[in-house]
């Protein structure tokens, strides 16, 4: 296994490499903790108001609890992608794909500490009882309906399937297979009333700005070759 990893990635695993891991690694580990005690300050503080979202079309969308298996493929899907990035010493799509998930996270922060939100879409009885309805009623009783807007959880799928479209180790089937997950993710947020449509549409107004900013940035560019260059990534194009 160790071979495998060796010639897949050009690395040798020693303290050089694990030098370069924790280099690379570093900025999930500074910012995983700040944005966990942020996110959970604002869940656990009552605001003196919130803005009700709510549309039209939130009415029409029915409860599906099935949608909820994808909404928790979502935590796999994001973290394992950018682990794969990591470890496989993608340098530009790990950088770009953590800083694309950080800055929309961030903002997500800043407006729910600004502008409290929250939405009454969720059934108040289950309309049925079964596994999934169990699995969605764990959601409700952990994550409350309170900021909400906008939805990160379309919004850091929208970065995961950008990042593995412009991943050169991902062939066909694996941007197929993610635009696949990343879908099913995004309709699950509405399907088991999770997110208003209006969530989900300014998310993917969010991750259209930021994607233009960051996956078309001349000084982005230049910081992932620099980056490259210091932990002196080596490609085996053969």
């Amino acid at each position: 296994m160790k071979k495998k990893y060796e010639k897949w990635t050009g690395r040798t695993v020693d303290k050089a490499w694990m030098t370069d891991i924790l280099h690379l690694a570093l900025p999930i580990l500074i910012y995983a903790p700040i944005y966990m005690i942020w996110f959970i300050a604002i869940e656990k503080h009552t605001f003196t108001h919130y803005s009700i979202i709510h549309t039209a079309v939130d009415d029409m969308i029915p409860f599906v609890e099935v949608f909820v298996l994808p909404y928790y493929t979502w935590f796999l899907y994001v973290s394992l992608t950018l682990l794969f990035f990591l470890f496989s010493f993608e340098v530009e799509d790990y950088y770009k794909n953590f800083i694309f998930l950080a800055t929309g996270m961030t903002v997500f922060l800043v407006v729910s500490t600004l502008f409290p939100n929250m939405h009454h879409l969720r059934p108040v009885v289950m309309p049925r009882d079964n596994v999934f309805t169990h699995l969605v009623q764990i959601i409700y009783n952990t994550d409350s309906s309170a900021n909400l807007w906008p939805s990160i959880h379309v919004y850091n799928s929208l970065g995961t399937m950008i990042a593995v479209h412009h991943c050169k180790r991902c062939n066909k089937t694996a941007k197929i297979v993610s635009d696949f997950i990343g879908i099913s993710i995004i309709l699950s947020t509405m399907f088991i009333k999770q997110h208003s449509v209006y969530d989900v549409i300014t998310a993917f107004i969010m991750a259209t700005i930021f994607y233009m900013v960051f996956y078309h940035s001349p000084f982005l560019e230049n910081f992932c070759s620099r980056q490259e260059e210091r932990v002196a990534v080596r490609y085996n194009l053969d």
